[in-house]
């Protein structure tokens, strides 16, 4: 068992987690379905020529209703018809064929070989946008046939948010009908393409943003260009596009960094003030701060920094934030040197400025460590008792001790658990800590400080022992109340060529 499917997270974890994730959840509806309003809207007001000119082009092409409409399977179930412009003849062999088109079916008309080709036959569906029945980005809506034969948890994600007009399964199969040949057609697809497309719009379900959306609905443009639609798209283009990339690796450190700078030019101003006159304006601050922020966005490019996630980043990676701060500070004195010679920064107002950006980015890349470090000290101050989360005891303090810790840390249910403290007995870890956390006991305090601490899980994570000493120490955790896991020996692993202890629940 993994320790980060334990059931016994604490109330007060589970509810804020809870709520954090409903807060979260609402606001990217609400602002998916905001979004939706408005671009549809505009839509069937700036595409009505466009309307006309093909509902003429139908008409002109074979006898029938200009749209066509269609049941599926909207969100939570709920069935809705979704308009089309036809493409097909009106005849029976059209309603009571196959859901599925075909390559070279015989059903579709001349012009609505050219509307499917184009995709220009799913225009309609902004009606249904609007109308809150579709979005504008969404896994497409398919055929109550086919989703009564969808898995029954593949069924709730996926019809948990509304149906798109495009989506990344549709941009990855837009060419679906032309491999889509002979009499076991609809088996293939079934077998082949449907059970990808499931777990294409499940990846959309768990990840989906405005950002991701306006990726998808660009990619979806080019690929339906003549020239461009030819060319292979990848899976993960479709999920980190070009507009999410950007923001993400560019402009939110960009604009993050930015607000940095200018909370250090600000402050460092008011500190060379105390010595001495000085009032370079609102104006200039913000300029310095702007200048001083591109510089740094270009150098933390140069040294990768965009890309790492700072959330799992290496400490040794503050050099390479200093390093970017000091080439910074010193473009700054010569462009301050050689640019503006009537207006002199001060030694001292460029080291607090330097020191207080290099502070500042630490915080903001570190933030989550740092808020989590405080919170450990925080906790450890007020005592044991007082912690929130799941109690964890771990029984050896060394490596395997730290790697129980960066497990626990690392785990999605991170904040559901507790690090009490270690038990070790080498006398020299006595009363000192090990990454952070106090080393309590001995092996034989186990029962006291499972008790006093109310312990209610324990991380045995010793490694080079004898199996009498195993047994013992083990003997005396099965005898509390905890439930008690194994780490596995990675270190033991990798010598051993790969033969190493796994995971498991031992009680």
């Amino acid at each position: 068992m993994d320790i980060s499917e334990t059931e016994n997270k604490p109330a007060i974890e589970m509810i804020g987690s809870e709520a954090q994730h409903r807060f979260e959840r609402s606001t990217r509806v609400f602002t998916k379905r905001m979004v939706d309003i408005i671009f549809s809207a505009l839509g069937l007001i700036l595409l009505s020529p466009v309307f006309g000119i093909i509902a003429i082009a139908i008409k002109r092409d074979s006898d029938g209703p200009v749209f066509y409409r269609g049941t599926r399977v909207g969100r939570g179930g709920k069935l809705f018809e979704m308009l089309k412009f036809r493409t097909m003849y009106e005849c029976a062999e059209s309603y009571n064929g196959s859901p599925l088109t075909q390559n070279g079916d015989a059903r579709v008309t001349p012009c609505g070989a050219w509307l499917r080709e184009t995709k220009l036959n799913e225009l309609p569906q902004l009606w249904n946008v609007l109308i809150g029945e579709m979005s504008l980005v969404g896994p497409r809506p398919e055929d109550p046939e086919f989703v009564a034969k969808w898995p029954d948890d593949v069924r709730a994600k996926v019809l948990s948010v509304r149906p798109g007009i495009t989506s990344p399964a549709s941009v990855l199969y837009r060419d679906e009908e032309k491999h889509l040949n002979g009499a076991q057609f609809l088996d293939d697809y079934l077998k082949e393409i449907l059970p990808d497309k499931l777990r294409l719009d499940q990846l959309y379900v768990d990840s989906y943003g405005f950002l991701k959306d306006l990726d998808v609905i660009f990619i979806t443009l080019l690929a339906i260009l003549p020239r461009l639609g030819k060319h292979n798209i990848r899976e993960r283009t479709v999920f980190a596009g070009p507009f999410y990339r950007f923001y993400s690796k560019h402009l939110s450190w960009f604009l993050i960094d930015l607000l940095v700078a200018f909370v250090a030019v600000v402050i460092s101003g008011l500190f060379w003030r105390l010595a001495q006159p000085l009032d370079i304006g609102i104006t200039t601050a913000l300029f310095l701060a702007i200048v001083i922020a591109l510089v740094i966005s270009v150098v933390s490019t140069l040294f990768g920094l965009h890309t790492i996630i700072w959330r799992y980043a290496s400490p040794a990676l503050v050099i390479d934030v200093a390093l970017s701060v000091s080439i910074a500070a010193a473009l700054m004195m010569l462009a301050d040197y050689f640019l503006w010679p009537s207006f002199r920064l001060a030694p001292s107002f460029v080291l607090n400025f330097g020191l207080l950006t290099f502070m500042g980015m630490i915080a903001v890349r570190y933030r989550e460590r740092l808020l989590t470090g405080i919170a450990n000290r925080w906790t450890y101050a007020r005592g044991a008792d007082k912690k929130f989360g799941e109690r964890v005891l771990i029984v050896g303090a060394g490596d395997g001790g730290e790697l129980a810790i960066w497990m626990i840390h690392k785990s999605e249910y991170a904040s559901a658990f507790s690090i009490t403290g270690f038990v070790d007995d080498d006398y020299h870890k006595q009363k000192y800590q090990v990454a952070g956390v106090p080393v309590l006991g001995t092996t034989a305090d186990i029962p006291r400080l499972v008790n006093k601490h109310d312990i209610g899980l324990i991380l045995f994570s010793i490694s080079k022992i004898s199996q009498s000493q195993r047994n013992r120490i083990l003997d005396l955790c099965k005898a509390t109340k905890a439930r008690v896991i194994a780490v596995p020996d990675l270190v033991g692993i990798i010598k051993d060529g790969g033969q190493g202890h796994f995971i498991k629940e031992i009680k």
